[in-house]
């Protein structure tokens, strides 16, 4: 299990899904958007790589942590003592609920949108957004994963497992691919699907405060804060007031948490 665990395999299974969904992008897009991809992607990349270097720059305190935590008994699976497929099991789910919590508070509280709204501000969505993310909310991420691993003492290998997990499904759920409907209604029983991670992008203030899960649905059927469809011929993405090309350089994107 090392090998595949391992910062380099990760990243190279990160960029292989990139690299088909983009292509299916091409073939079977939800959207055929009026620009230049490449060009389009350029902030986008930017900001995955600001992204991977801040996640490896902080990647020490998950580990000692999650080390600290089992050594100790600390949390809840330490006084359990369960068996490891139970722990894996309860482990991601509990680190995909602390990043529903996470999610949730960007939205809610007024620091938070001013970092999330870089992601939002995104008026084409596709498989470049999913890491289209300030450094800034990359932190505040890091902060709820790391108190999962505190509360129930989650060992670092579970949180590889969901990490690996995790990236793979924002780069679905964000790709510019037509899903087949039934088949959409029958995956989001279980986990976000891209149709339905599409309504959290919508213009609509109403329709963007919903569907805040990261893999499992389940958590916005159960605090309420799941929208079941969306017209997609009517849907609209990104903010206003934030269209302009200047927002959405680079440079804009890094000012926007502190710019009106």
């Amino acid at each position: 299990m090392e090998p595949l665990l391992t910062a380099p395999t990760r990243l190279v299974m990160l960029i292989a899904l990139c690299g088909v969904l983009w292509t299916l992008e091409s073939i079977i897009p939800l959207y055929r958007f009026r620009y230049s991809r490449f060009r389009h992607a350029m902030p986008n990349v930017a900001l995955t790589a600001m992204l991977v270097i801040t996640n490896l720059s902080l990647s020490f305190s998950s580990a000692y942590l999650a080390g600290f935590s089992v050594r100790n008994g600390i949390g809840l699976f330490p006084l359990l003592d369960l068996p490891s497929w139970t722990q894996l099991f309860f482990g991601v789910l509990a680190l995909d609920l602390f990043a529903y919590f996470a999610h949730v508070l960007l939205h809610k509280s007024w620091l938070g949108w001013q970092f999330h709204r870089v992601h939002h501000s995104e008026n084409a969505v596709d498989v470049t957004t999913a890491f289209r993310q300030h450094p800034g909310e990359s932190v505040w991420r890091i902060f709820w994963q790391l108190a999962a691993i505190v509360v129930f003492g989650i060992p670092l290998w579970i949180v590889v497992v969901y990490l690996i997990f995790s990236g793979l499904n924002a780069e679905l759920e964000h790709a510019n691919i037509r899903l087949d409907s039934r088949l959409d209604r029958f995956l989001r029983l279980f986990v976000v699907t891209p149709n339905m991670h599409k309504v959290h992008h919508s213009r609509d203030q109403r329709e963007t405060d919903s569907n805040y899960s990261n893999i499992f649905s389940i958590w916005d059927r159960f605090f309420g804060t799941y929208t079941s469809s969306i017209d997609f011929r009517s849907l609209n993405y990104g903010l206003d007031g934030f269209d302009v090309k200047q927002r959405q350089t680079l440079g804009g994107l890094l000012k926007m948490p502190f710019v009106n």
